[in-house]
């Protein structure tokens, strides 16, 4: 992985300035998540895998796992750009259990997404196009703040929303006419 994303100070409730790391409030940090997404987006440039991309980040900012969309690459249906994402992630921590890690991707999470998202333990979605069609975190389903679960996974949705619906406005006219 390359770069992470640097934290960044803010005040605490009691006003101090030496609050912890990374937040994803941040519009900056959302933006510069979003952007690395889109990176990964581009990796399924040519193929038959809708561009979408994933990175999961550490609550400090560091980048510890990436994906992209390989179902038909691999031919596996669980090969969505979250899935892959969340794998390497807890490869890279050594445990199923990504409490408060945050989720950046470029398409609202489908149900089967939102379902590893919330067994996974994120914390926080961070997503640019909204998906009306399949979305899981608020447009077609509400999985990710479902309050018949124990567990509730903040989300902030549109960032970079035009940027990522042009992507994949791009492949559907070229690759699925």
């Amino acid at each position: 992985m390359t770069e992470d994303i640097q934290p960044q100070m803010h005040a605490t409730p009691d006003g101090s300035a030496n609050a912890p790391a990374w937040s994803p409030r941040v519009r900056a940090d959302q933006e510069s998540a979003i952007g690395r997404c889109l990176e990964l987006a581009a990796l399924t440039g040519g193929s038959a895998d809708v561009p979408v991309g994933a990175v999961v980040f550490s609550a400090e900012g560091q980048r510890l796992g990436e994906g992209f969309n390989t179902r038909e690459r691999d031919d596996d249906p669980a090969g969505h750009a979250e899935i892959n994402a969340l794998r390497a992630a807890a490869a890279t921590l050594g445990t199923w259990r990504l409490d408060g890690c945050v989720l950046a991707v470029t398409l609202e999470p489908c149900p089967m997404c939102a379902g590893a998202i919330y067994q996974s333990r994120i914390g926080q979605v961070i997503f640019g196009a909204w998906d009306e069609k399949a979305g899981a975190a608020g447009s077609v389903f509400e999985i990710l703040r479902e309050p018949r679960l124990n567990h509730w996974v903040e989300v902030h949705p549109g960032v970079r929303a035009q940027e990522c619906a042009a992507a994949l406005r791009t492949f559907f006219e070229q690759f699925r006419r």
